[in-house]
C-alpha cells in the first residue's frame, strides 16, 4: 500500500510542477535568475556573468534523478558506499559527454545534449558497476546486482529527463516545429496547447527567429511521457522486476526521443536521421545484449528501506553538492551576456 502512496504522491507532485513550467517558463522573465558583476567597464557600467533558471531546473533534475537512483537501489539492498562511488564514476564521465558530443554533432560550443550523455552513461554504466564490485566490492563484502543497479539508474534517468524538459522551456531549446508549418490534423490537435517563447535571447528567437510563434510543445509533451514512465518504472521495480523496470524506461524514452526529433525545428547535425536518434537506437540494442550478458532474476526492494537511506546526512551533503556541481556546469550563460550598472537612490539617503 505505500508504494501506491508513494507514486500518487511522487506523480501529483511532479505534475504539479510540470504545469506551472508551462505556462510560466516560456515567459521572458524565467530566463536569467541572477546576474554577477565580473569586470568593470566604462561609464559606471559591469560586464555580467548571467546565472540562468536553465541552470537551476537542470540542477534539480540532476539531483531528483540521483536522489531516485540511490533511493531503488537502496531498497534493493545496495550499500550507500557503493551507489555514492557509482554515481561519481558516471557523472565523471557523462557530464563531460553532454559538452563534448554536442560539440561533435552539431558544431558549437557552448551546447549541452542529455542524449548523447544517456548513451555514454548506458555503454559505461554495467562495467563501471563490474569495476566496483571487484573492487569496493570484495572489500567490503558485497556483490551489486548489475541489472537491477541499471534499472534504478534508467528509472533516477527517465525521471530526471522529465523533469529537466522544463530548463529547455527555460531557456527556448529543443523546440518544436512552429505549428504553421504541421498538418493541419496537428494544428487541430495543438490549437489550445502549444508554447510561445518571449524574449530575444531564448535561443528559439536566437537561433531560428521563432519569438512570439504558436510551437509544438515537444518539452511538456516528452515532460509528462517521461514522468508517467517513471513511475510506472518505479512501482515495477518495488515490486521485484528491476528487468521489466529497465526495459519499460529505456524503450519508452529512446523510442520517443527518435520520434520526438521528427517533431523538432532546432538543429541537430546536418543529418536527416540524426546522431542522437542513431544513439537513443544504438542505446537500445546496447541494453538488450547486456541484459543477456548479465541476467535479471527478481530482487525483492522494500520502499522504506530505500526512503531511509535517503535520509542520512552524509547523502543529504551528497545530493546538495550534485545540486550546485549540476549547477556550475549548466547555470553560467555562455551564449548571452549583460551589463549592470549601479546608482545610489538620492531620495532613500
Amino acid at each position: 500500500m505505500e508504494v501506491i502512496i508513494f507514486i500518487i504522491g511522487m506523480g501529483g507532485a511532479m505534475f504539479g510542477i510540470l504545469a506551472w513550467g508551462f505556462f510560466a517558463l516560456p515567459r521572458e522573465k524565467w530566463q536569467m535568475a541572477a546576474v554577477l558583476p565580473v569586470k568593470k567597464l566604462d561609464r559606471g557600467q559591469w560586464q555580467g556573468l548571467n546565472l540562468t533558471w536553465y541552470g537551476i531546473l537542470s540542477a534539480n533534475a540532476y539531483t531528483l534523478g540521483v536522489v531516485m537512483a540511490v533511493m531503488l537501489a537502496g531498497a534493493a539492498g545496495v550499500p550507500l558506499s557503493a551507489l555514492v562511488l557509482l554515481t561519481l564514476l558516471l557523472l565523471g564521465i557523462t557530464v563531460p559527454a553532454s559538452k563534448i558530443v554536442a560539440r561533435l554533432v552539431e558544431k558549437k560550443k557552448g551546447t549541452l545534449t542529455v542524449g548523447g550523455a544517456v548513451f555514454t552513461g548506458v555503454v559505461a554504466a554495467p562495467w563501471l558497476i563490474v569495476l566496483v564490485n571487484q573492487n569496493l566490492g570484495r572489500a567490503a563484502g558485497f556483490s551489486m546486482p548489475v541489472m537491477a543497479v541499471m534499472a534504478s539508474l534508467s528509472i533516477g534517468y527517465t525521471f530526471g529527463e522529465g523533469l529537466g524538459r522544463l530548463a529547455c522551456l527555460s531557456f527556448g531549446c529543443c523546440y518544436g516545429k512552429p505549428l504553421n508549418q504541421c498538418p493541419p490534423w496537428m494544428q487541430r490537435l495543438f490549437s489550445h496547447f502549444h508554447v510561445v517563447f518571449t524574449g530575444s535571447t531564448k535561443k528559439a528567437a536566437y537561433a531560428s527567429g521563432l519569438e512570439g510563434e504558436k510551437m509544438l510543445p515537444v518539452q511538456i509533451v516528452t515532460a509528462a511521457l517521461y514522468t508517467v514512465s517513471g513511475l510506472a518504472g518505479t512501482w515495477l521495480f518495488l515490486s521485484g522486476m528491476p528487468g521489466a523496470a529497465l526495459v519499460e524506461t529505456l524503450l519508452v524514452t529512446q523510442v520517443w526521443r527518435v520520434v520526438s526529433e521528427c517533431f523538432r525545428a532546432d538543429y541537430r547535425g546536418g543529418r536527416k536521421f540524426s546522431a542522437y536518434q542513431i544513439m537513443a537506437l544504438a542505446t537500445i540494442a546496447y541494453a538488450g545484449i547486456m541484459g543477456l550478458v548479465f541476467p535479471a532474476p527478481e530482487v525483492p526492494a522494500r520502499l522504506l528501506t530505500g526512503l531511509a537511506a535517503l535520509w542520512h546526512p552524509g547523502m543529504i551533503l551528497f545530493f546538495q553538492g550534485i545540486w550546485l556541481a549540476a549547477f556550475l556546469h549548466a547555470g553560467r550563460s555562455s551564449v548571452t551576456g549583460s551589463r549592470v550598472f549601479f546608482h545610489v537612490v538620492r531620495d532613500r539617503i
